[in-house]
């Protein structure tokens, strides 16, 4: 990740701030605001902005003003009652805001999640900057003959290489025709002073998918929650989960208590359909257990028998 002196100083000026406040603040968050994480080889995410933490769960929850004369394992104990049972309304009083900065290809996978407010880079305004996604080459791996939209194993020898230059030509190759039509370098700079640019609106539609774009996010915690549960895992694509990931870190350090909570009950935990259950609790009696009376699909039988680590039982 590459940040430009403009951002650099942008980052260290917002940092050097110091606003006395009386609402609550997360101290381990408050270290790491407006800080660049990086993600994959040009993006990053940062935290710009938040509002409440764990207590502010645990007020909503109980209908409470200010902190209360409740233990901080009293209040964990509500945090897991309410991820346990589903009581989500709770988590919807903390918000955050990111700064990301992302291939479009990602951007628009991303904006599947209907459940925040964006604002995004202009391209109709401004010229996009001149820095494209290339994966390295052990991510560059071959359609998957089992999933439409997963990969399989990864290319090797000449024919990844092949392909790699293939994605940076394309994307240079695109760019500089973007340069032509605008008659503007991503500098600032005029191409040919007796020309007339075509408008930005227009131009940009000649890009690569891998073009980085950036934006603001904002959403509140239990959609973030939403978000992170499918894109930080291992099933997700690799370049949304590098995101992910690195927003993973910020949730447990600003909210510690139900980031404990979600990684036990939500990414570790597992949901079980009712057919299921009358399975586990046979299998618990050591009664016989057979898939044709079951009333599941073999690929839910397998998943089934996987989460739990049954492993004899996986019909092949």
């Amino acid at each position: 990740m590459k940040l430009t002196k403009e951002q650099s100083e942008d980052i260290k000026n917002q940092q050097s701030q110091n606003s006395p406040t009386k609402r609550v603040t997360a101290p381990e968050l408050e270290k790491i605001l407006y800080e660049a994480m990086p993600a994959l080889d040009h993006g990053f995410v940062r935290v710009v902005d938040y509002m409440g933490d764990d207590t502010s769960i645990v007020q909503s929850a109980r209908v409470s003003y200010g902190k209360g004369t409740k233990k901080v394992s009293t209040d964990a104990g509500l945090i897991k009652y309410l991820m346990r049972h589903w009581h989500s309304t709770p988590f919807e009083m903390c918000e955050i805001k990111y700064h990301v900065k992302l291939p479009i290809f990602i951007a628009r996978q991303w904006i599947r999640h209907r459940t925040a407010n964006v604002n995004e880079y202009s391209a109709r305004y401004s010229i996009l900057d001149k820095e494209f996604y290339l994966p390295e080459l052990e991510n560059l791996a071959a359609q998957s003959q089992s999933n439409r939209q997963g990969r399989g194993d990864v290319l090797q020898g000449e024919q990844a290489k092949k392909v790699l230059n293939l994605l940076k030509n394309d994307a240079e190759q695109t760019y500089n025709n973007y340069e032509i039509m605008l008659n503007e370098r991503y500098d600032g700079s005029i191409i040919d002073e007796k020309e007339v640019g075509l408008a930005r609106e227009l131009a940009r539609m000649n890009l690569t998918l891998n073009t980085y774009t950036q934006w603001y996010w904002k959403t509140d915690l239990l959609n973030l929650m939403n978000f992170l549960r499918l894109r930080a895992d291992h099933h997700a694509q690799y370049e949304i989960r590098a995101y992910a990931e690195a927003m993973l870190n910020t949730l447990k350090k600003w909210v510690p208590i139900t980031y404990e909570a979600f990684m036990d009950y939500r990414v570790g935990g597992t949901e079980v359909s009712a057919k299921g259950k009358i399975i586990l609790q046979k299998l618990i009696k050591n009664e016989k257990v057979d898939i044709d009376k079951s009333g599941l699909s073999k690929r839910e039988w397998n998943e089934l028998m996987t989460s739990f680590g049954i492993i004899d039982k996986v019909i092949k």
